[in-house]
């Protein structure tokens, strides 16, 4: 599916191909993509909270505002904190754009996919990106501002599933945190190559919440951003 969103503080719009995955087998129905959370629902007996916030510039504090300005840099923080748990290691497996809370509303544009793919750069050429991490359980984001051009509110909801495996796990093609450079997907974390299936498909849904039901994930989401037009007011 196809979404027009406007990033350029010039008013200039681009346009984005969004993939949502395949629940079942399509022949000529239409495709209605949807927001499927995990299957797994065994609830970890350890106390675990995620957290998903807007920061800023420095990192050190939670943004106050939500006020952007198109191209504007977006700091995203996931978070886990454990309680009484062996180390965790945390990841961004997906995460969605909406103009309303309702992760399933439209238009959507889905900026992180493949199970930990920041997908956004080689949509729109942007400088979205992972940082480095500070610490494994804490995993940071850029999101260049943007507004969906079939809405003239300029609200943006965000969604994102979080999730957490033990630090003693490797990285692999379904715990990964992948940017894409212009040399190619790079991971924050060990060897680059878990990256290698962010140009196509890293796991189905099936396997993907097979595994899952070891882990522990949660469905954490900020907004609205009220993004408006460079100079909106001035």
């Amino acid at each position: 599916m196809w979404q027009h969103v406007n990033r350029d503080r010039s008013g200039a719009v681009v346009r984005i191909e969004c993939h949502y995955p395949r629940m079942h087998n399509v022949s000529s129905n239409v495709l209605v993509p949807t927001w499927v959370p995990y299957a797994a629902s065994k609830v970890a007996e350890e106390r675990l909270d995620f957290s998903l916030k807007l920061m800023t510039e420095e990192w050190q504090f939670e943004r106050p505002s939500n006020q952007y300005f198109l191209g504007d840099i977006v700091n995203i923080e996931a978070t886990v904190k454990t309680y009484n748990h062996v180390p965790l290691r945390l990841f961004v497996d997906r995460c969605v754009a909406t103009v309303s809370p309702d992760v399933n509303s439209a238009p959507r544009y889905s900026f992180i996919e493949n199970n930990g793919c920041l997908v956004d750069a080689k949509f729109t050429s942007s400088s979205s990106r992972y940082l480095p991490r500070t610490q494994i359980d804490k995993l940071q984001f850029h999101l260049e501002a943007f507004r969906f051009q079939q809405a003239n509110s300029g609200l943006v909801y965000i969604t994102c599933i979080l999730k957490a495996v033990p630090v003693a796990t490797p990285t692999n093609s379904e715990q990964k945190a992948c940017s894409f450079s212009p040399t190619g997907w790079v991971s924050v974390d060990e060897s680059d190559q878990v990256c290698g299936c962010c140009d196509s498909t890293c796991s189905s849904s099936s396997a993907s919440d097979q595994v899952l039901g070891d882990l522990r994930w949660k469905q954490a989401s900020v907004g609205p951003l009220n993004v408006k037009d460079f100079g909106y007011g001035l």
